[in-house]
């Protein structure tokens, strides 16, 4: 099979990390990198790599397969479509358009020219989700009927363009679409239902810092959604509630499932609150639960640069599809909406 070799636009803080990912793998390899930035073509050279001159330098080389885009949000389209136009495959950084009717345009070229167009969609492969989705997969919970996924941080909204509007900033563009992608890849099939989200402005008032988005989908299973930048003390990465036990990921690699063992035993010992006894909320005795560590996943995001490979190679369809792209970016949409006009939206698909 032919070896791949992908030219960079953008080498700062993710595009930097692209020839890492790259790192090893026998597919692919780094065939140079542009950024309009001098100073981020001189850390490009002393990583050891080539460096155009300039974006038609890097688009006129016949030996580049696939450009990889990693600038600010609001340019992506726009190069996405120079590079398409000049007959290269694209990998674009997430998101990889302001919104859906941008991606439509972009979806649109790719299939003009003839090339392939996906995006960088990386926790596809952390370990926390897959671990979470294999509890899920295999029904280990039993009828799992409420699942939660944050992430907390303290810092606020990043200081760069990541905090202007017109950039494409926000933690729903930056985070969210990470979460939304994994909820929908755990979710399968199942049809969401209902949306409600409420957005954050804590530290800023350009655009969001944080949100929380309650899903409701087929089979009776709620998903909550959450990014906070204000938070100094984080709530479980994960919660998972199923019938016959509960799942907790208290970060990226840490938790438990607890499971009942027991469930003829019902007596509760009762205890005291500061004005009184509750029997209800009194928790489980030792014997009739069991706890059970994690379940181990393997997965390596150096995968995701063979797919494209096989896929430039004609051997493999892309993994993260058009259609999948087209989900997330109008489940987004959708959440601005509910967030905006203060209303659950019933009519997302």
């Amino acid at each position: 099979m032919k070896k791949i070799r992908i030219a960079i636009v953008g080498y700062g803080g993710m595009g930097s990390k692209h020839p890492k990912i790259m790192n090893g793998n026998e597919m692919v390899e780094c065939a140079g990198a542009y950024d309009i930035k001098p100073e981020r073509m001189e850390v490009a050279r002393q990583d050891g790599f080539h460096t155009y001159a300039s974006m038609e330098e890097l688009l006129a080389d016949p030996t580049v397969d696939v450009v990889t885009v990693a600038i600010p949000n609001d340019q992506h389209k726009d190069v996405c479509i120079q590079c398409m136009r000049a007959g290269k495959n694209v990998v674009c950084e997430k998101p990889v358009s302001l919104n859906s009717k941008e991606l439509e345009e972009m979806i649109a070229v790719s299939k003009e020219c003839g090339v392939l167009f996906t995006v960088h969609q990386n926790r596809r492969w952390d370990e926390d989700y897959n671990i979470m989705k294999k509890i899920f997969d295999d029904n280990t919970l039993g009828r799992v009927f409420c699942i939660e996924s944050r992430v907390h941080g303290s810092r606020g909204i990043p200081g760069d363009w990541r905090n202007k509007k017109e950039c494409g900033g926000g933690m729903v563009l930056d985070w969210g679409i990470h979460l939304f992608d994994q909820m929908f890849m755990m979710m399968g099939d199942r049809k969401v239902k209902s949306i409600y989200c409420k957005l954050s402005n804590v530290t800023n008032e350009d655009c969001d810092d944080g949100f929380k988005v309650i899903v409701e989908f087929e089979d009776d299973i709620q998903f909550h959604v959450e990014v906070g930048t204000s938070n100094f003390i984080n709530l479980p990465r994960w919660y998972m509630l199923g019938e016959n036990g509960s799942a907790v990921m208290e970060d990226w690699h840490n938790g438990k499932i607890v499971m009942v063992s027991d469930w003829e035993n019902r007596d509760a010992v009762p205890v005291q609150t500061s004005a009184g006894w509750t029997k209800t909320m009194a928790p489980r005795t030792a014997d009739t639960i069991t706890e059970y560590p994690l379940p181990k996943v393997d997965v390596t995001l150096k995968d995701y640069y063979r797919n494209i490979a096989r896929v430039v190679n004609g051997e493999e369809s892309q993994w993260i599809t058009h259609e999948q792209m087209l989900r997330d970016m109008r489940f987004m949409e959708a959440c601005f909406r509910s967030s905006e006009e203060k209303r659950v939206i019933t009519d997302f698909e």
